[in-house]
Protein backbone atom coordinates (compact mmCIF):
# COMPACT_ATOMS: atom_id res chain seq x y z
CA UNK A 1 0.00 0.00 0.00
CA UNK A 2 2.79 2.40 0.86
CA UNK A 3 5.30 1.13 -1.68
CA UNK A 4 7.52 3.71 -3.31
CA UNK A 5 9.04 5.35 -0.23
CA UNK A 6 12.16 3.20 -0.32
CA UNK A 7 15.28 3.59 -2.44
CA UNK A 8 13.25 4.92 -5.35
CA UNK A 9 12.14 7.92 -3.28
CA UNK A 10 14.84 10.27 -4.55
CA UNK A 11 14.07 9.23 -8.12
CA UNK A 12 10.38 10.04 -7.62
CA UNK A 13 11.16 13.50 -6.24
CA UNK A 14 13.55 14.14 -9.13
CA UNK A 15 10.88 13.02 -11.59
CA UNK A 16 8.38 15.34 -9.93
CA UNK A 17 10.75 18.30 -10.24
CA UNK A 18 11.49 17.41 -13.86
CA UNK A 19 7.77 17.24 -14.53
CA UNK A 20 7.34 20.69 -13.01
CA UNK A 21 10.07 22.14 -15.22
CA UNK A 22 9.01 20.46 -18.45
CA UNK A 23 5.35 21.23 -17.88
CA UNK A 24 5.70 24.83 -16.77
CA UNK A 25 4.17 26.15 -19.99
CA UNK A 26 1.10 23.95 -19.53
CA UNK A 27 0.80 24.50 -15.80
CA UNK A 28 -1.38 27.65 -15.87
CA UNK A 29 -4.26 26.00 -17.79
CA UNK A 30 -4.02 22.96 -15.50
CA UNK A 31 -4.06 24.99 -12.30
CA UNK A 32 -6.87 27.33 -13.33
CA UNK A 33 -9.42 24.64 -14.10
CA UNK A 34 -13.05 24.05 -13.20
CA UNK A 35 -12.15 20.74 -11.59
CA UNK A 36 -9.70 22.37 -9.16
CA UNK A 37 -12.32 24.98 -8.27
CA UNK A 38 -14.86 22.24 -7.48
CA UNK A 39 -12.36 20.50 -5.20
CA UNK A 40 -11.48 23.79 -3.47
CA UNK A 41 -15.10 24.79 -2.85
CA UNK A 42 -16.01 21.28 -1.68
CA UNK A 43 -13.04 21.15 0.68
CA UNK A 44 -13.78 24.62 2.07
CA UNK A 45 -17.47 23.90 2.69
CA UNK A 46 -16.69 20.48 4.13
CA UNK A 47 -14.17 22.02 6.53
CA UNK A 48 -16.65 24.64 7.78
CA UNK A 49 -19.34 21.99 8.33
CA UNK A 50 -16.91 19.80 10.27
CA UNK A 51 -15.43 22.54 12.45
CA UNK A 52 -18.92 23.83 13.29
CA UNK A 53 -20.04 20.42 14.55
CA UNK A 54 -16.95 19.86 16.70
CA UNK A 55 -16.07 23.47 17.56
CA UNK A 56 -16.50 23.11 21.38
CA UNK A 57 -13.68 20.54 21.38
CA UNK A 58 -11.43 22.99 19.53
CA UNK A 59 -12.21 25.62 22.17
CA UNK A 60 -11.19 23.17 24.91
CA UNK A 61 -7.98 22.30 23.06
CA UNK A 62 -6.96 25.96 22.74
CA UNK A 63 -7.55 26.62 26.46
CA UNK A 64 -5.46 23.59 27.44
CA UNK A 65 -2.57 24.70 25.23
CA UNK A 66 -2.55 28.37 26.26
CA UNK A 67 -3.94 28.62 29.81
CA UNK A 68 -1.04 27.23 31.87
CA UNK A 69 -2.39 27.94 35.35
CA UNK A 70 -5.86 26.48 35.02
CA UNK A 71 -6.37 23.74 37.60
CA UNK A 72 -8.47 21.56 35.32
CA UNK A 73 -6.17 19.60 33.02
CA UNK A 74 -8.55 17.26 31.18
CA UNK A 75 -10.94 17.94 28.32
CA UNK A 76 -14.17 17.13 30.18
CA UNK A 77 -13.09 19.29 33.15
CA UNK A 78 -12.30 22.27 30.91
CA UNK A 79 -15.63 21.78 29.16
CA UNK A 80 -17.46 21.94 32.50
CA UNK A 81 -15.42 24.98 33.62
CA UNK A 82 -16.23 26.94 30.46
CA UNK A 83 -19.95 26.23 30.73
CA UNK A 84 -19.96 27.20 34.43
CA UNK A 85 -17.86 30.38 34.05
CA UNK A 86 -18.92 31.62 30.61
CA UNK A 87 -22.15 29.85 29.73
CA UNK A 88 -22.86 27.46 26.89
CA UNK A 89 -22.03 30.15 24.31
CA UNK A 90 -18.50 30.26 25.70
CA UNK A 91 -17.91 26.99 23.88
CA UNK A 92 -18.54 28.80 20.59
CA UNK A 93 -16.46 31.89 21.35
CA UNK A 94 -14.78 33.02 18.13
CA UNK A 95 -16.76 30.62 15.92
CA UNK A 96 -17.49 33.18 13.20
CA UNK A 97 -13.84 34.12 12.77
CA UNK A 98 -12.88 30.43 12.86
CA UNK A 99 -15.46 29.55 10.20
CA UNK A 100 -14.23 32.35 7.91
CA UNK A 101 -10.58 31.47 8.50
CA UNK A 102 -11.22 27.77 7.92
CA UNK A 103 -13.16 28.55 4.75
CA UNK A 104 -10.31 30.62 3.29
CA UNK A 105 -7.54 28.31 4.49
CA UNK A 106 -9.19 25.15 3.18
CA UNK A 107 -9.97 26.79 -0.16
CA UNK A 108 -6.32 27.79 -0.60
CA UNK A 109 -5.07 24.36 0.47
CA UNK A 110 -7.38 22.23 -1.66
CA UNK A 111 -6.99 24.47 -4.71
CA UNK A 112 -3.20 24.41 -4.46
CA UNK A 113 -3.09 20.67 -3.76
CA UNK A 114 -5.29 19.65 -6.67
CA UNK A 115 -3.77 22.29 -8.93
CA UNK A 116 -0.31 20.84 -8.33
CA UNK A 117 -1.58 17.29 -8.80
CA UNK A 118 -3.25 18.06 -12.11
CA UNK A 119 -0.21 20.00 -13.31
CA UNK A 120 2.60 17.69 -12.21
CA UNK A 121 1.20 14.18 -12.47
CA UNK A 122 1.63 12.71 -15.95
CA UNK A 123 1.07 9.25 -17.48
CA UNK A 124 4.73 8.59 -16.65
CA UNK A 125 4.39 9.87 -13.06
CA UNK A 126 1.47 8.20 -11.33
CA UNK A 127 0.58 9.14 -7.74
CA UNK A 128 2.24 7.24 -4.92
CA UNK A 129 2.68 8.04 -1.20
CA UNK A 130 5.91 10.01 -1.65
CA UNK A 131 4.49 12.09 -4.50
CA UNK A 132 1.37 12.80 -2.44
CA UNK A 133 3.57 13.79 0.53
CA UNK A 134 5.65 16.27 -1.50
CA UNK A 135 2.65 17.87 -3.22
CA UNK A 136 0.67 18.09 0.03
CA UNK A 137 3.62 19.68 1.86
CA UNK A 138 4.06 22.34 -0.85
CA UNK A 139 0.33 23.09 -0.67
CA UNK A 140 0.66 23.39 3.10
CA UNK A 141 3.54 25.87 2.84
CA UNK A 142 1.57 28.04 0.40
CA UNK A 143 -1.41 27.92 2.74
CA UNK A 144 0.68 28.93 5.77
CA UNK A 145 2.25 31.92 4.03
CA UNK A 146 -1.12 33.16 2.74
CA UNK A 147 -3.43 32.56 5.71
CA UNK A 148 -1.30 32.82 8.90
CA UNK A 149 -2.53 36.40 9.65
CA UNK A 150 -6.10 35.09 9.67
CA UNK A 151 -5.15 32.30 12.10
CA UNK A 152 -3.35 34.77 14.40
CA UNK A 153 -6.45 36.98 14.47
CA UNK A 154 -8.67 33.95 14.98
CA UNK A 155 -6.69 32.81 18.04
CA UNK A 156 -6.90 36.28 19.61
CA UNK A 157 -10.65 36.51 18.98
CA UNK A 158 -11.19 33.02 20.33
CA UNK A 159 -9.49 33.86 23.64
CA UNK A 160 -10.99 37.35 23.95
CA UNK A 161 -13.20 37.55 27.01
CA UNK A 162 -12.32 34.03 28.05
CA UNK A 163 -11.87 33.35 31.77
CA UNK A 164 -8.18 32.48 31.72
CA UNK A 165 -5.97 31.71 34.72
CA UNK A 166 -2.65 32.74 33.17
CA UNK A 167 -1.49 36.26 34.08
CA UNK A 168 1.01 36.41 31.23
CA UNK A 169 -1.83 36.14 28.76
CA UNK A 170 -3.91 38.79 30.50
CA UNK A 171 -1.01 41.25 30.31
CA UNK A 172 -0.32 40.35 26.71
CA UNK A 173 -3.91 40.86 25.58
CA UNK A 174 -5.56 43.98 27.02
CA UNK A 175 -6.95 44.92 23.60
CA UNK A 176 -10.57 44.28 22.67
CA UNK A 177 -11.25 43.29 19.09
CA UNK A 178 -14.44 43.78 17.10
CA UNK A 179 -13.76 41.32 14.33
CA UNK A 180 -11.02 39.95 12.12
CA UNK A 181 -10.28 43.23 10.34
CA UNK A 182 -10.17 45.23 13.57
CA UNK A 183 -7.99 42.56 15.17
CA UNK A 184 -5.51 42.60 12.28
CA UNK A 185 -5.29 46.41 12.38
CA UNK A 186 -4.71 46.52 16.15
CA UNK A 187 -2.06 43.79 16.04
CA UNK A 188 -0.17 45.79 13.40
CA UNK A 189 -0.56 48.95 15.49
CA UNK A 190 0.52 47.38 18.80
CA UNK A 191 3.01 44.72 17.76
CA UNK A 192 4.11 45.52 14.24
CA UNK A 193 3.20 44.19 10.79
CA UNK A 194 5.24 41.01 11.02
CA UNK A 195 3.45 39.97 14.22
CA UNK A 196 0.65 38.87 11.90
CA UNK A 197 2.93 35.97 11.02
CA UNK A 198 3.57 34.91 14.65
CA UNK A 199 3.90 31.16 14.74
CA UNK A 200 4.98 30.88 11.09
CA UNK A 201 8.09 28.82 11.92
CA UNK A 202 6.18 26.02 13.66
CA UNK A 203 3.39 26.40 11.09
CA UNK A 204 5.81 25.74 8.23
CA UNK A 205 7.03 22.66 10.04
CA UNK A 206 3.41 21.75 10.76
CA UNK A 207 2.73 21.71 7.04
CA UNK A 208 3.97 18.16 7.54
CA UNK A 209 0.69 17.46 9.37
CA UNK A 210 -1.67 17.78 6.38
CA UNK A 211 1.09 16.35 4.17
CA UNK A 212 1.19 13.13 6.23
CA UNK A 213 -2.58 13.19 6.50
CA UNK A 214 -3.13 13.44 2.73
CA UNK A 215 -0.40 10.90 1.99
CA UNK A 216 -2.08 8.29 4.21
CA UNK A 217 -5.58 9.29 3.09
CA UNK A 218 -4.80 9.06 -0.63
CA UNK A 219 -2.93 5.76 -0.21
CA UNK A 220 -5.80 4.17 1.72
CA UNK A 221 -8.33 5.63 -0.68
CA UNK A 222 -6.55 4.18 -3.73
CA UNK A 223 -6.29 0.83 -1.95
CA UNK A 224 -10.03 0.62 -1.28
CA UNK A 225 -10.92 1.96 -4.74
CA UNK A 226 -8.98 -0.95 -6.20
CA UNK A 227 -10.39 -3.42 -3.68
CA UNK A 228 -14.02 -2.45 -4.35
CA UNK A 229 -13.53 -1.59 -8.06
CA UNK A 230 -15.18 1.80 -7.69
CA UNK A 231 -14.06 5.44 -7.81
CA UNK A 232 -16.57 6.61 -5.17
CA UNK A 233 -16.46 4.97 -1.75
CA UNK A 234 -19.10 4.97 0.97
CA UNK A 235 -19.38 7.81 3.44
CA UNK A 236 -18.48 5.50 6.32
CA UNK A 237 -15.30 4.36 4.58
CA UNK A 238 -14.28 7.96 3.84
CA UNK A 239 -14.88 8.72 7.53
CA UNK A 240 -12.71 5.83 8.74
CA UNK A 241 -9.90 6.57 6.27
CA UNK A 242 -9.93 10.27 7.19
CA UNK A 243 -9.84 9.47 10.91
CA UNK A 244 -6.88 7.11 10.57
CA UNK A 245 -4.94 9.59 8.44
CA UNK A 246 -5.49 12.50 10.82
CA UNK A 247 -4.73 10.51 13.98
CA UNK A 248 -1.30 9.53 12.71
CA UNK A 249 -0.44 13.03 11.52
CA UNK A 250 -1.55 14.64 14.80
CA UNK A 251 0.44 12.38 17.12
CA UNK A 252 3.63 13.01 15.13
CA UNK A 253 3.33 16.81 15.00
CA UNK A 254 1.48 17.72 18.22
CA UNK A 255 4.31 19.45 20.19
CA UNK A 256 4.67 21.94 17.34
CA UNK A 257 0.94 22.67 17.52
CA UNK A 258 1.25 23.59 21.20
CA UNK A 259 4.04 26.09 20.44
CA UNK A 260 2.09 27.43 17.46
CA UNK A 261 -0.97 28.18 19.61
CA UNK A 262 1.12 29.99 22.22
CA UNK A 263 2.88 32.14 19.64
CA UNK A 264 -0.40 33.09 17.99
CA UNK A 265 -1.97 33.93 21.35
CA UNK A 266 0.79 36.47 22.05
CA UNK A 267 2.39 34.62 24.95
CA UNK A 268 5.87 34.70 23.43
CA UNK A 269 6.53 38.34 24.30
CA UNK A 270 5.26 37.99 27.88
CA UNK A 271 7.37 34.90 28.47
CA UNK A 272 10.43 36.25 26.61
CA UNK A 273 10.36 33.13 24.44
CA UNK A 274 10.19 34.53 20.94
CA UNK A 275 11.43 31.62 18.84
CA UNK A 276 10.28 28.06 18.29
CA UNK A 277 13.23 26.60 20.21
CA UNK A 278 12.90 29.12 23.06
CA UNK A 279 9.23 28.22 23.46
CA UNK A 280 9.98 24.52 23.62
CA UNK A 281 12.77 25.09 26.17
CA UNK A 282 10.53 27.40 28.24
CA UNK A 283 7.76 24.80 28.42
CA UNK A 284 10.09 21.92 29.27
CA UNK A 285 11.95 23.97 31.91
CA UNK A 286 8.88 25.35 33.69
CA UNK A 287 6.30 22.60 33.17
CA UNK A 288 8.12 19.48 32.06
CA UNK A 289 8.12 17.50 28.83
CA UNK A 290 4.44 16.71 29.32
CA UNK A 291 3.63 20.35 28.58
CA UNK A 292 4.46 19.70 24.93
CA UNK A 293 1.47 17.36 24.82
CA UNK A 294 -1.02 19.53 26.71
CA UNK A 295 -4.48 19.25 25.22
CA UNK A 296 -3.61 16.27 23.01
CA UNK A 297 -6.53 14.33 24.47
CA UNK A 298 -8.96 17.01 23.28
CA UNK A 299 -7.00 17.64 20.09
CA UNK A 300 -6.98 14.00 19.04
CA UNK A 301 -10.68 13.63 19.74
CA UNK A 302 -11.55 16.91 18.03
CA UNK A 303 -9.18 16.83 15.09
CA UNK A 304 -9.77 13.18 14.18
CA UNK A 305 -13.55 13.59 14.19
CA UNK A 306 -13.35 16.94 12.39
CA UNK A 307 -11.01 15.65 9.68
CA UNK A 308 -13.07 12.50 9.21
CA UNK A 309 -16.30 14.47 8.80
CA UNK A 310 -14.54 16.99 6.55
CA UNK A 311 -13.35 14.27 4.17
CA UNK A 312 -16.85 12.75 3.99
CA UNK A 313 -18.43 16.14 3.25
CA UNK A 314 -15.69 17.07 0.78
CA UNK A 315 -15.87 13.83 -1.21
CA UNK A 316 -19.67 13.76 -1.33
CA UNK A 317 -20.08 17.47 -2.17
CA UNK A 318 -17.50 17.21 -4.97
CA UNK A 319 -19.19 14.09 -6.36
CA UNK A 320 -22.62 15.78 -6.34
CA UNK A 321 -21.30 18.93 -8.06
CA UNK A 322 -19.55 16.93 -10.76
CA UNK A 323 -22.74 14.92 -11.38
CA UNK A 324 -25.02 17.98 -11.42
CA UNK A 325 -22.81 19.71 -13.98
CA UNK A 326 -22.68 16.60 -16.10
CA UNK A 327 -18.95 16.27 -15.63
CA UNK A 328 -16.73 13.52 -14.36
CA UNK A 329 -14.17 14.00 -11.63
CA UNK A 330 -10.64 13.49 -12.93
CA UNK A 331 -9.91 9.78 -12.44
CA UNK A 332 -7.38 8.81 -9.80
CA UNK A 333 -4.50 6.97 -11.37
CA UNK A 334 -3.99 3.62 -9.79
Amino acid sequence: MFGGIGSSGAMKVAALLTSAQSGSEKMAPSIFSYSNLVHAVSGAVGSVVAITVFYPLDTVRTRLQVDDHRRAKHAHEILADIIREEGILGLYRGWLSMAFTMLMSSFVYFYTYHGLRSSLLTPDLSPDPLTDLVIAYIAGVVNVLVTTPLWVANTRLKLQGAKLHTKAYDKASDRKYEGIRDCLEKIIQDEGFWSLWNGTAPSLMLAANPAIQFMVYEALKRYFQRAYHTAELSGMLYFIIGAIAKAGATVVTYPLQVVQSRLRAGLAKAEKAQSLLQNIMYLVKHQGVGALYKGMEAKLFQTVLTAALMFVAYEKIAAVIFRLMGLQAPPHKK
